[in-house]
């Protein structure tokens, strides 16, 4: 079975659904999730699906159905997983600047908690002392990843306690007798160099004496997908390589085995998705051929946002003569898509189609300037299956309370 969706099927579902629309290919999920569970064959690892990438309840329940368990970002991503029907056992609870609220709720979900401050730790220990364990995400004071929105573990970052603050977080645990089963660090999004978690895994080692309880070590996700047609995504072999290396390390100091985490959302699901859209106007200026298209950065606000690169293709002329673009938006702002972008020529009407859009797409979009948001749709067996309808001016109206 192919794991790509070719221009006569993705044109085929513009006809049938209209455009945009967002489209996920199911076996590619699977296929990426094989690649991490084969790789790691033989390593004492766990995987948690980062399900802030893509939070569709069709999508979750297969993502269910293959294995794999669930990271949460919020309760109601919680509230979410457990509807797709995973086990509170597969869900993770990882979250910041959060009122104690949500951890109570998910403590009574009976997930697993991971807490990134003092002053939530403080209270979780009121409230809870040691009849339920605990995770702390450890800010470790590393730069990496793609850039700087999307790097978390620096020294200016808002997430996870500082290391410097450890003093602090073991007169907690020593107070209200934590049981503190996990060490959690999250250091970043699209991140190229293995030897980074290798960081990590040191940073652990020195920690491991100070809690007698820990038995996980969760070093986050972050892994790179390719983007650029010579791009190269994380080696994941190599990671396993060394990640297996130091938990052998981990256990013939400290005799105990150690169990890591992952939490790949991009790695999952980004390369899934495919965003179709139609050309609305093609405008020739004196210095820039702009094609217009009827999506915007309300329905994928990566470009924009993070300056990501995404390839876009011209399905309708594949063979045109190559020009060079501006692909750009329908919002009132400036959202490009693609800045002197080299394409096959583009005609008014034509689908262009945004590859590797699977994550933060759709989970990032919104309403803005009135637009709808699009429908989704999963290519599951070779078959077409609407998993999510296009919004109508009901769906934009049906919360709001109209004043006569």
């Amino acid at each position: 079975m192919s794991l790509t969706i070719s221009n006569e099927q993705l044109q085929a579902a513009a006809t049938q659904y209209g455009t945009p629309l967002y489209i996920y290919h199911a076996e590619k999920i699977t296929a990426q999730y094989h690649q991490l569970q084969n790789a790691f064959e033989g390593v004492y690892a766990r995987f948690f699906y980062a399900c802030k990438a893509l939070t569709n309840i069709s999508v979750l329940k297969h993502i269910q159905s293959i294995g794999c368990n669930i990271d949460c970002s919020s309760i109601n991503e919680v509230y979410l997983a457990l509807k797709a029907g995973f086990n509170p056992e597969q869900i993770l609870y990882t979250s910041n600047g959060i009122d104690f609220e949500e951890i109570v709720a998910a403590v009574d979900a009976g997930v697993s908690v991971n807490i990134d401050s003092l002053s939530n730790l403080e209270k979780f220990g009121k409230a809870y002392g040691s009849r339920y364990p605990v995770g702390i995400r450890l800010r470790p004071n590393i730069m990496a990843g793609g850039n700087l929105k999307i790097s978390t573990g620096h020294n200016g970052s808002k997430f996870g306690i500082p290391l410097e603050q450890l003093e602090e977080i073991l007169s907690i645990k020593n107070q209200h007798q934590l049981r503190i089963n996990c060490l959690h660090v999250h250091t970043g999004s699209e991140i190229k160099d293995v030897d980074v978690f290798i960081q990590v895994a040191d940073i652990f080692f020195d920690l491991v004496p100070h809690f007698q309880d820990l038995q996980v070590l969760d070093m986050g996700g972050g892994f790179k997908v390719p983007y650029h047609a010579n791009e190269k995504g994380t080696d994941i072999q190599l990671l396993a390589k060394k990640v297996g290396e130091v938990l052998n390390k981990f256990e013939i100091t400290y005799g105990k085995k150690f169990q890591v985490w992952f939490e790949p959302g991009k790695y999952l699901v980004s390369q899934c998705g495919y965003l179709i859209t139609s050309v609305n106007v093609i405008k020739e200026t004196p210095t820039v051929l702009f094609a217009g298209i009827n999506s915007g950065f309300n329905h994928l606000i990566r470009p924009m946002f993070y300056e990501a690169y995404h390839p876009i293709r011209n399905i309708s002329n594949p063979n045109g003569p190559i020009k060079n673009y501006a692909v750009t938006g329908n919002i009132c702002e400036t959202d490009n898509f693609a800045w002197d972008r080299p394409m096959n020529e583009i005609r008014e009407n034509d689908l262009l189609v945004i590859d590797n859009a699977g994550a933060y797409g759709f989970e990032m979009g919104s309403n803005y300037n009135s637009r709808f948001l699009p429908a989704q749709v999963l290519f599951k067996e070779d078959q077409l299956h609407l998993i999510r309808k296009r919004d109508t001016l009901e769906d934009l109206l049906k919360n709001q309370i109209e004043l006569n």
